[in-house]
């Protein structure tokens, strides 16, 4: 009798990521360096965004004396490989993210690390970061699968994840132990067959027409998806 098997698929590996730029209208991805420090302090070092740490494995920190090597040191690693958001506006580091666990034999990779400053959470700019890594993860490296996983504590990560088109695969009990405290951790993913249409209702809220004279959405990234 024969066994189901799975579906043929081309075994050949995705890529890297690459350590070039990304240019969007209002924001730019750039390979995390030591020179982006100075920024990123003053966005996401301070001791007044500690809570911007809550749910990240490092921070927060007492001192820019012990930011710096932090960044010297996680500018260096290859997995998780992290990019510093760059606002075109004012040319400055106001975030970083990642590409971690990256599977180039399965073609599986997942976004993690995200630390933006309050004046990049929940803006275009945040929104356009994520539609360029993503872009870049399914047209130009080749993966297949694409991973968001989060505290299950950390209801923002949760909603950020359905917003972009995330889908909940279910939770991880007791996962990790972060900080001395239990993680279980929510599972989300995006599939390479998932990413046109997505991507297609990104760029129709990306439009400028989709935004007013003061900056205000005409309709919903959920909108544009559900339509």
């Amino acid at each position: 009798m024969t066994k189901p098997l799975g579906q043929a698929v081309d075994s050949h590996p995705a890529k890297p990521p690459p350590s070039t730029s990304f240019t969007g209208r209002s924001v730019r991805l750039e390979k995390l360096e030591p020179r982006h420090t100075d920024d990123l302090y003053e966005a996401i070092g301070l001791p007044e965004h500690a809570s911007l740490w809550d749910y990240i494995a490092d921070g927060p920190f007492q001192d820019k004396e012990s930011f710096i090597p932090y960044i010297e040191r996680i500018s260096k690693s290859s997995d998780p490989f992290l990019y510093a958001l760059i606002d075109q506006k004012g040319n400055k580091a106001v975030g970083f993210f990642s590409l971690m666990r990256i599977d180039q034999a399965n073609r599986v990779v997942e976004i993690g690390f995200v630390v933006f400053s309050p004046r990049l959470q929940r803006t275009t700019a945040a929104t356009e970061a994520f539609y360029l890594i993503t872009s870049t993860v399914f047209n130009d490296l080749g993966y297949r699968r694409f991973e968001w996983k989060c505290n299950n504590l950390n209801e923002a990560s949760k909603k950020a994840a359905a917003r972009f088109g995330f889908q909940f695969e279910g939770i991880f009990r007791q996962h990790m132990i972060v900080k001395g405290q239990n993680r279980d951790t929510a599972w989300f993913s995006m599939l390479d067959s998932e990413w046109p249409a997505l991507a297609e209702s990104f760029e129709k809220w990306l439009d400028p027409q989709n935004f007013d004279a003061e900056g205000k959405q005409r309709s919903t990234l959920v909108a544009f998806r559900d339509n």
